[in-house]
């Protein structure tokens, strides 16, 4: 998609755990692919994360190649490990014996550092003594022309400000379906990127969206309009509602419940509520449901996130 004479391209790398006879169990071993070397399917490539398993999809420039590059990928990996549960929850609570006696490279988080784009520093490595793990479901946004230095502070600026945008587009609406603080204890507080060669990676999000359509509607349209209003002429600065920032209310500082809904509402970032009537309407006019994703993952942390949304307007 080509936003103010930039070609951006959307993917993302979700991580989630696995369960058999309703226990947690370690995805060690599980799948072909690393961190280093990812397993090619069709659309994308898995790989084992540490108890987790994850996958990454092709970048695509539109939300019908980004929603079909989700579920190809989605649905090969579930094909791999048989027998298995799908467990699409932002932490896992494995236990600290369980977790343990897992081989050295289950235990280790983490791999190279993430940044703060606000303090402009480095965020600090994770603990790894806690009695679960988290999953995320970062979103990688590209749009250099060709490999660019990450140590570059052109491109770091430009990474920091459609950081803070996403804050407020994605950030702050992804507290409607997602209120855990234990990942966000180790991961994902507000301004968590890293930089890449293709553009950047934004690191606040859990895997909680990519079970539900509207919530992967949602992130790919919301992520196109932070780059809008990031790449515009006017750019987007750190915007506040009744003086808290995206930042604070995402670190869930002062009276942020009622200001997620505030903010949403006052900067015309569009909910979940909004994207699901939405994609409901562009179903009837297609006749067919878009998403194609096997039924395993609409299991219950789909009905959770359904059932979340429902109590409230958003």
């Amino acid at each position: 998609m080509k936003i103010n004479g930039r070609n951006f391209t959307i993917g993302a790398d979700p991580e989630f755990f696995v369960k058999k006879f309703g226990k947690l169990m370690s995805a060690h071993g599980l799948v072909p692919g690393s961190k280093e070397v990812p397993f090619a399917v069709p659309k994308g490539a898995v790989q084992v994360d540490g108890m987790a398993l994850e996958f990454n999809i092709d970048p695509a420039d539109d939300y019908l190649a980004f929603e079909d590059n989700m579920s190809s990928v989605m649905d090969s990996i579930i094909k791999m490990v048989p027998g298995y549960e799908i467990y699409v929850e932002p932490v896992a609570d494995f236990g600290l014996a369980y977790i343990q006696s897992q081989p050295d490279e289950a235990k280790a988080l983490g791999c190279s550092p993430d940044f703060n784009a606000y303090t402009k520093m480095a965020n600090p490595a994770p603990n790894a003594d806690t009695p679960f793990r988290t999953a995320s479901g970062h979103v990688h946004i590209g749009w250099t022309n060709g490999p660019v230095d990450i140590e570059n502070e052109s491109h770091l600026e430009a990474c920091r400000a459609l950081t803070k945008a996403l804050d407020l587009y994605l950030g702050v609406p992804s507290l409607v379906w997602d209120r855990d603080d234990r990942r966000r204890s180790l991961y994902g507080a507000a301004g968590a990127f890293r930089p890449k060669p293709y553009g950047m990676e934004y690191r606040v999000l859990s895997n909680k969206w990519i079970t539900a359509p509207h919530l992967r509607r949602l992130v790919y349209q919301n992520t196109i309009a932070a780059i809008q209003a990031t790449f515009s002429d006017e750019g987007v600065g750190e915007k506040s509602i009744l003086d808290l920032t995206a930042r604070q209310i995402i670190n869930k500082e002062a009276n942020w419940e009622n200001n997620v809904y505030a903010a949403i509402e006052y900067f015309g970032v569009k909910s979940p509520k909004a994207h699901k009537e939405e994609m409901v309407k562009d179903e009837e006019a297609r006749r067919e449901p878009l998403s194609k994703i096997s039924p395993e993952w609409h299991g219950a942390p789909f009905e959770n996130i359904e059932a979340a949304l429902m109590h409230g307007e958003f």
